[in-house]
C-alpha cells in the first residue's frame, strides 16, 4: 500500500445504541475533540423512545462532524445486527482508495477515547507500518498487500485500570485472549468482506476475528497505546450472558483450531488458574496488580519479538 501520510488515514467510526440517554453525547464528543479529522461517523440507532437522537442533534447541529454523519434509526434484530447493518452502510467513495486507507472502529455508547490525541497516533503508527512495508526489501508482495487489524490497549473504567493486549495474536492468543473491538482498526475492505455472524449471541465479535485472521489471512499488527476507554458492564456480561459467552467460545474454537490445540491450551489454562485471574481482573482491588504482572508479561513478549 502506498499509504504513508497519516492525514490519509481515515478511520469509520461506527456507534450503535439503543435509548443510550447522555451517553450517545458523551461518545460523540470524544469523537469530535480527536485532532486527527479524518473521521466519518456512522450511528445505528434501533429506534430510540428516550430523545438521544434529537438531544444530539440539538448538541451538534452545524457541526461538520456530525453534519456528514450517516444516522440509521430502525429496528434491528440485537447489537451484531445493528453493527452488520452500519458495515452495509458505508458509501464506496469511504472505502481504501488510491487517496485514503480506511479503517473501520467500533466505539460503543459509553465508551471514549482514552485522549484527544488517540487517533492522531494511531494514523501515525499505520503510516509507519505501511513505510515500513514499503521499505523492506525481503517482504513478499503478499505480506504488503495483506488486509490488516491494527489494535490496541484499553482502560476499564470500572477498575480505572490498563488492560494490556497481547503483543503477539498466535494460536494460544486466539484461544484465550484475542483484543475486544474497541481496541480494533479494522481493515474497511476487511469488514466489508467479513460481517458479525448473527448466530452468535454473545461471541460474534470474537468468532468474527478469528474468522478474519484463519479464514481470510489477516495480518494483526499490535500498536502499543490506550486507545478506549471501555466502560464495561453491557450486554455480554451480565451473568447468563457469561456462562452463553462460554458455551459460545468452546464452539467457535472448535471451528478453528484442532482438538490437540485445544486439549493442550485447556490444560494451560486449568494450570493457570483462569477462573481465578478472571475474578483478579474484575476486582477494583486486586485488577491493578493483576494487569501490572500481565502488562510486564507482554513487555517482556514486545522485547523478544524485537
Amino acid at each position: 500500500m502506498d499509504f504513508f501520510n497519516a492525514e490519509n488515514i481515515k478511520f469509520i467510526i461506527i456507534i450503535v445504541c439503543y435509548n443510550p440517554g447522555n451517553k450517545l453525547l458523551d461518545t460523540f464528543e470524544s469523537i469530535k475533540n480527536q485532532t486527527h479529522k479524518n473521521i466519518q461517523i456512522i450511528i445505528k440507532d434501533g429506534g430510540s423512545t428516550d430523545y438521544s437522537l434529537e438531544e444530539l442533534r440539538l448538541s451538534f447541529e452545524g457541526d461538520k462532524l456530525y453534519d456528514k454523519a450517516i444516522i440509521i434509526s430502525s429496528p434491528d434484530e440485537g447489537i451484531y445486527d445493528a453493527m452488520n447493518i452500519a458495515v452495509d452502510a458505508i458509501p464506496e467513495n469511504a472505502l481504501t482508495s488510491d487517496k485514503e486507507c480506511s479503517f473501520v472502529y467500533f466505539l460503543n455508547c459509553g465508551d471514549v477515547f482514552a485522549d484527544n490525541n488517540v487517533l492522531e497516533k494511531a494514523a501515525g503508527l499505520i503510516g509507519e507500518k505501511f513505510e515500513a512495508d514499503k521499505n523492506n526489501k525481503t517482504a513478499s508482495k503478499d505480506d504488503r498487500t495483506r488486509m490488516t487489524i491494527f489494535y490496541g490497549d484499553i482502560k476499564d473504567m470500572q477498575t480505572g485500570k490498563h488492560v494490556s493486549s497481547t503483543p503477539v495474536i498466535d494460536d494460544f492468543a486466539c484461544y484465550r485472549n484475542v483484543p475486544c473491538h474497541q481496541a480494533c482498526f479494522y481493515d474497511a475492505a476487511l469488514m466489508k468482506l467479513q460481517e458479525f455472524d448473527t448466530a452468535w449471541k454473545v461471541r460474534a465479535d470474537y468468532e468474527h476475528f478469528l474468522r478474519c485472521r484463519y479464514m481470510e489471512n489477516a495480518e494483526t499488527v499490535y500498536l502499543d497505546m490506550i486507545i478506549a476507554d471501555y466502560e464495561g458492564g453491557g450486554f455480554s456480561e451480565t451473568a447468563d450472558n457469561r456462562r452463553l459467552s462460554e458455551n459460545e467460545r468452546k464452539q467457535i474454537i472448535a471451528k478453528y483450531l484442532t482438538e490437540d490445540q485445544i486439549r493442550k491450551f485447556d490444560m494451560i489454562r486449568i494450570l493457570t488458574l483462569a477462573p481465578l485471574r478472571t475474578k483478579l481482573a474484575s476486582n477494583k482491588v486486586t485488577s491493578g496488580i493483576y494487569n501490572g504482572l500481565r502488562s510486564q508479561i507482554y513487555n517482556l513478549m514486545k522485547k523478544n519479538k524485537q
